[in-house]
C-alpha cells in the first residue's frame, strides 16, 4: 500500500510570532484554524510535492499528551511527523499483522478561518521514533491548499529528507520495516564517526527518512551536531532531528536560523 510523507509538526508556544518568523524566512505561510476539540490551533506551510510543514500551538493544558510535554519542558521545536495512507485503517491492519502496534484509526478534524470544516483519521504509534499516520476524509485539498499558496520566495519546492533521532538503531528499523512491509528499502547500517552514531536510511515515497542513533564514543571526537543528537534524545526523546529541504534551481543552499524556526533544524539543499 502507498504511503508517502504528509507533514512535519512544529510545537511552539506562540503562533503569530512564529508565522511572522517564518514569512520572514521567505515562507508562504497559511492560517489553519481551530482543531475540533479546541485544545489546538495551527498554521501550515505547504509544498509543491504535496508534503507540508504544521505550526502548532496549544490553546489550553493538555497534560495528556506528549506534544504538550515536550513542549512546557523543553520548548518549541519538532515534536512528530506524520504519513498520508490511502486508507488509515488498512495501513493500520496490515502494520498489526506484521506484529506492530498502532492505535486508531480515530477521527480528527478542524474549521478553517473560511469556515470550512476538514475531516481526518489518524493512527498513533506506541513510540515516537515511528510516523503517525494521517489520512482525510473529506478532500485533501481542504487541509492541503493548492495553488500559489504552495510557492515561497526562499525557492523551497519540499522535503528531501528528514533525520529521525532514535535509541536503538537495529529494533527501529524493525520498526520502520514492519510499517512499511514491503516498501520498506533494505536498511545498511552506515557508520558516521565524526557524529559518534550510526544511521540507515529508508524511502517513502520520494523522501528519504534517515534513522540516527549514537554509539559510544569519546566526547572530545564527538562534533556539535553529535552532542545535538544526544542532548535532543536525553531531553526531547525520539523523533524528528532535522530536515533538508528541497530547493528549486535559484534557492541559496543553505542552513536556516534556529531562533526564526523556533529550534527545529532545517538545511535548503539542491533540487
Amino acid at each position: 500500500m502507498s504511503l508517502s510523507l504528509d507533514h512535519i509538526v512544529i510545537r511552539v508556544h506562540d503562533l503569530t510570532r512564529t508565522i511572522e518568523d517564518f514569512t520572514a524566512l521567505g515562507f508562504t505561510v497559511q492560517q489553519g484554524g481551530t482543531h475540533a476539540d479546541g485544545v489546538t490551533h495551527n498554521a501550515l506551510i505547504g509544498f509543491a510535492d504535496g508534503s507540508y510543514i504544521e505550526l502548532i500551538a496549544f490553546l489550553q493544558a493538555a497534560p495528556q499528551r506528549r506534544w504538550w510535554n515536550v513542549g512546557q519542558r523543553h520548548g518549541d521545536g519538532f515534536v512528530d511527523y506524520a504519513l498520508l495512507p490511502l486508507s488509515v485503517g488498512a495501513v493500520i491492519d496490515a502494520a498489526h499483522g506484521r506484529g506492530l502496534q498502532y492505535e486508531g484509526p480515530q477521527a480528527g478534524g478542524r474549521v478553517r478561518p473560511d469556515g470550512a470544516r476538514l475531516e481526518w483519521q489518524t493512527g498513533r504509534p506506541e513510540t515516537s521514533d515511528l510516523p503517525f499516520l494521517c489520512g482525510d476524509i473529506t478532500p485533501r485539498a481542504l487541509r492541503v491548499a493548492e495553488g500559489a499558496v504552495r510557492e515561497h520566495a526562499n525557492g523551497v519546492r519540499g522535503v528531501a529528507s528528514l533525520t529521525v533521532a532514535v535509541e536503538d538503531l537495529k529494533l527501529s528499523v524493525q520498526r520502520y520495516e514492519a510499517l512499511l512491509g514491503s516498501e520498506a528499502v533494505g536498511a545498511r547500517q552506515v557508520a558516521l564517526p565524526g557524529l559518534g552514531a550510526v544511521s540507515a536510511t529508508v524511502s517513502i515515497g520520494d523522501t528519504s527518512v534517515v534513522l540516527l542513533s549514537p554509539v559510544q564514543a569519546e566526547a572530545a571526537s564527538v562534533t556539535a551536531e553529535g552532542a545535538a543528537l544526544r542532548r535532543q534524545l536525553a531531553t526531547r526523546g525520539e523523533g524528528v532531528f532535522g530536515v533538508a529541504l528541497r530547493g528549486d534551481g535559484n534557492a541559496k543552499a543553505r542552513a536556516l536560523d534556529l531562533d526564526r524556526t523556533h529550534g527545529a533544524w532545517f538545511e535548503i539543499v539542491a533540487g
